[in-house]
C-alpha cells in the first residue's frame, strides 16, 4: 500500500538521567536514519519525540537529591535533548510529557474511553507504609529475592539474578527509601480489559503482519498464547497526571499509558504551532494515508503492539502502527548496559572526549546495531572502526581525490574522456547503489545499508589504487583527468549515500566539494558534478584516534567495575560454629617476608621466604594473579598458619600457609599487621 505520509515516533527516554549508546543505538539512529532517508527522497515526513517525565524512576531521583521532582525532569530533558540535538538526530518536535497540552491531551483520552465504558474498574490488595501514608509502586519496594536470595532486590527484578518480579514475591518486603516494613491496604483502580482485544490482536499481528522482525513478531505472540490480562491504567501517585473523575483524588494515569499518548499530544503541539507546513493534527494520526512507525528498545515492544494499539482501538478513530522495528539491547565491555551501576557511555560526556566526532559514534553503533540479537560495543573496535574504516578507507579516498585535482586541475572538476573498461566496470559496481539502499533501508536494514554505502567509497579508493593516477600524470593529463572525475563523481555520491547516517561528514564533504544540495534522485549518476565545477578546500573527512584516547575510557571503566564491586560486596555467610578448642588446634605466627617472588611455570603460585623468629621458612601461595608485583610484599610482617604439614608444589616444599582475605573485586590480600611485632610470634 502507498502512503501520503509517514509518522515516525521515537520512544521517550526517561528523564531521570542522561542518554547513553545504548538508547542512541536501540531507537535513536535507526529512527534518524530513516527520517533523513525519506526527506532526501522528498516525502512528507514527520519525526516525533519527547522525554518522559512522569513515573516512578523520577520521583526515586528526586529524593535521592533532595529536590523536587520538576527540578529532576527539567534538568534531564535539557541535558537529554541537547545530547539529541548535538548528535544531529532530527526530531520536528522534541517535547515532554509534564508540558500543559500534553496533560490535558492525556486527560481527554482517558476521560473519552472511561465515559464509552472501555474500562473496568478492580479493588485489590497493594503494599502500603503507615508511616508515610502512601501505597507504594513496584520499584519502590525492595526485599530479599526469592531465587538468589540477594537482599535488596526491587519488587519488579531481581538485578543480581535477573529474574523478574513481583512485590508478592519478595521476602520480608520494605520501602526502599525508608526501610519501613510493609503492610497491604485495598485500593481501587481502572483498568484497560486487554483480554476483550485478543483475538483482534492475534489477527491483527500475527496474520496481518508477519512481516515485523522476528523478535517483535516473537515477543506480541508468546504474549498473546499466554494470554492476555487487564491492565491498570492508574496508580497511587503524587505525581503525573490526575485521573479526571470524581472521586480519584491521589491517583494518577499510570505512566505506561500516558507517555505513549505523548506522540499524540507531541504531534499536536508541532502542528499547532506551524499549521501552516505541517497541517492538522488530525491527519497525522487519523489519515489512512498516514503510515505510522514506531522505533522502539525490545523492553517496550508489548507497550507498543500490544498495549497501545489497543487503547486506539478502544477510542476507534486512530491508525495503527504499520511496523514497529524494535532492536534487541547493546551491551558494553561484554557486561550490561546499567544506568543504576553507571555502567554506559553517556552521550554528554561523550561529546566532551570526543568532541566533533559525533559521526564516528553513529557510524560504530550503526555497524554494530543490534538488529536481531543483543550485540557489544568495545572500545577496541569503536578505534578500529575510524582508524581503518572511516580514515584509511573513507576518508583516503575523498582526501586523495581532492587533492590531486587540486594538484593537477586547479581545484576544478577534469573533462570526463573516453572511458575505459576498467572505468565501466567501476561504474557497474555502483551505478545500482540507490536500489540497493532502497531495498534495504525500507525494510529498516540499516546495518547492511550503512556496509553497502562504505563499499561504494571501497569502490573508489581501490579505483585510484588501481588507476594511479599520480603516475599518469607526468605522462597523460587526459587520462588522468578522466580518473579524477569519475573519482570525484563517486565522492559527490558518497555524500548522498552516507547523508542518513553520517550527516556531519556528508554537510563538510559537501562543503569541500561545492555542493548546492543533496538529491537522492542523483544517487548511482556519474554526472554530479558538472565538467570545470570548482571545489572547496579539501580537509581531512575523519581524524585518526590514538591509543591513549582509547585507554583513558578503558581506565575510566576499570574504575566504575572497581566502585561497583565494592558497593555491591556482601560479607560472606558465617562458616557453621565453631569452639576456642577448635580454633586453638591452629598455629598462627607472624612473620616478615624477606623474598617474594613468582614460581615458574605456574600462573598461581609465589614463592615466600620468610623470617619466622625460628631460623626461616619457605611457604608456597597461590595468590600470584593478585600480586603481578609481587616484590611489594617485601618488608611486610604477615600472617601464616606454622604447624600445617609440609607439602610439595612445582617441585617446591611449603612450609606452612600464608592467611589471605578476598576483597570485593576478589582479588586475594595478604593479612598484616598494623605495629611491629617480633617474628614468630603467636597470635592467639
Amino acid at each position: 500500500m502507498s502512503y501520503k505520509r509517514t509518522l515516525i515516533t521515537s520512544a521517550l527516554p526517561y528523564a531521570n538521567g542522561p542518554v547513553h549508546i545504548g538508547h542512541l543505538a536501540g531507537v535513536y539512529i535507526p529512527a534518524d536514519i530513516y527520517t533523513r532517508y525519506l526527506r532526501l527522497k522528498g516525502e512528507k515526513v514527520i519525526h516525533v519525540g519527547g522525554s518522559d517525565e512522569h513515573g516512578v524512576p523520577v520521583t526515586i531521583r528526586a529524593r535521592k537529591e533532595g529536590i523536587t521532582v520538576q527540578q529532576v525532569v527539567d534538568r534531564y530533558h535539557n541535558l537529554i535533548k541537547d545530547s539529541f540535538e548535538k548528535f544531529g538526530i532530527s526530531f520536528d518536535i522534541y517535547s515532554r510529557t509534564t508540558s500543559s497540552i500534553h496533560h490535558k491531551f492525556a486527560s481527554d483520552f482517558f476521560r473519552h474511553l472511561y465515559d464509552n465504558n472501555k474500562f473496568i474498574e478492580q479493588t485489590t490488595e497493594q503494599f502500603y507504609d503507615e508511616e508515610t501514608n502512601e501505597f507504594l509502586t513496584d520499584r519502590n519496594i525492595r526485599g530479599e529475592c526469592p531465587y538468589c536470595h540477594s537482599q535488596g532486590a526491587y519488587g519488579d527484578q531481581c538485578e543480581k539474578c535477573g529474574r523478574t518480579l513481583s512485590p508478592d514475591e519478595l521476602i520480608n518486603p520494605y520501602n526502599a527509601i525508608n526501610g519501613n516494613s510493609l503492610t497491604k491496604k485495598s485500593t481501587s483502580h481502572w483498568y484497560l480489559p486487554l483480554d476483550q482485544y485478543q483475538e483482534w490482536l492475534q489477527k491483527w499481528i500475527l496474520e496481518e503482519h508477519k512481516e515485523w522482525r522476528p523478535n517483535v513478531y516473537g515477543q506480541c505472540k508468546s504474549w498473546l498464547d499466554g494470554g492476555l490480562k487487564p491492565r491498570a491504567v492508574t496508580r497511587d501517585l503524587d505525581w503525573g497526571i490526575p485521573v479526571p473523575v470524581e472521586g480519584a483524588e491521589g491517583k494518577v494515569l499510570y505512566v505506561w499509558f500516558d507517555a505513549p499518548i505523548g506522540y499524540i499530544s507531541n504531534t499536536k503541539e508541532l502542528c499547532d504551532a506551524q499549521p501552516e507546513k505541517y497541517g492538522k493534527w488530525e491527519t497525522w494520526w487519523k489519515d489512512p494515508d498516514t503510515r505510522l512507525i514506531h522505533f522502539i528498545g525490545k523492553d517496550n515492544i508489548v507497550f507498543h503492539c500490544i498495549v497501545f494499539p489497543s487503547m486506539l482501538k478502544a477510542d476507534g478513530s486512530y491508525i495503527l502502527p504499520d511496523n514497529v522495528p524494535s532492536n534487541e539491547f547493546l551491551n558494553l565491555e561484554g557486561d550490561k548496559i546499567s544506568t543504576s551501576r553507571n555502567w554506559a557511555v553517556w552521550l554528554n560526556e561523550y561529546l566532551e572526549d570526543f568532541p566533533g566526532k559525533q559521526d564516528v559514534l553513529r557510524y560504530v553503533l550503526t555497524a554494530n546495531a543490534p538488529e536481531t540479537k543483543d550485540n557489544d560495543f568495545t572500545w577496541s573496535d569503536f578505534q578500529a572502526r575510524n582508524n581503518n574504516e572511516l580514515v584509511a578507507i573513507y576518508g583516503n579516498f575523498i582526501n586523495r581525490a581532492l587533492v590531486l585535482t587540486n594538484k593537477y586541475f586547479n581545484g576544478q572538476v577534469p573533462a570526463q574522456g573516453t572511458l575505459t573498461d576498467y572505468d565501466k566496470q567501476t561504474i557497474e559496481e555502483f551505478v545500482n547503489i540507490k536500489t540497493q539502499l532502497e531495498d534495504l533501508l525500507n525494510n529498516f536494514h540499516f546495518r547492511d545499508a550503512q556496509k553497502e554505502a562504505m563499499n561504494l567509497a571501497r569502490i573508489g579508493n581501490k579505483y585510484l589504487a588501481e588507476t594511479e593516477p599520480w603516475k599518469l600524470a607526468k605522462t597523460d593529463l587526459q587520462r588522468t583527468g578522466t580518473i579524477l572525475n569519475l573519482s570525484l563523481q563517486i565522492a559527490a555520491n558518497l555524500s548522498i549515500a552516507f547523508e542518513p547516517f553520517l550527516p556531519f561528514s556528508s554537510a563538510k564533504l559537501r562543503k569541500m566539494l561545492l555542493m548546492d544540495d543533496v538529491k537522492w534522485d542523483r544517487l548511482g549518476a556519474i554526472d554530479i558534478l558538472p565538467q570545470e565545477h570548482t571545489l572547496g578546500t579539501a580537509e581531512l573527512l575523519f581524524e585518526k584516534i590514538e591509543d591513549a584516547a582509547i585507554q583513558a575510557q578503558l581506565d575510566r571503566l576499570a574504575r566504575i567495575k572497581k566502585e561497583n564491586q565494592l558497593a555491591a560486596w556482601q560479607a560472606p555467610e558465617i562458616k557453621k560454629p565453631t569452639t576456642i578448642d577448635e580454633f586453638d588446634k591452629m598455629d598462627i605466627r607472624v612473620g616478615t617476608v624477606l623474598e617474594c617472588q613468582k614460581v615458574k611455570k605456574s600462573d598461581k603460585l609465589l614463592q615466600f621466604k620468610i623470617d619466622d623468629g625460628m631460623g626461616g621458612r619457605t611457604i608456597l601461595s597461590g595468590i600470584a594473579q593478585s600480586y603481578p608485583n609481587p616484590e611489594e610484599l617485601v618488608g611486610k610482617q604477615i600472617l601464616f598458619i606454622a604447624n600445617f604439614p609440609p607439602r610439595k608444589m612445582m617441585g617446591i616444599e611449603s612450609q606452612g600457609m600464608i592467611l589471605s582475605a578476598v576483597n570485593a573485586d576478589n582479588k586475594l590480600v595478604v593479612t598484616t599487621v598494623s605495629n611491629k611485632v617480633q617474628n614468630g610470634a603467636q597470635v592467639g
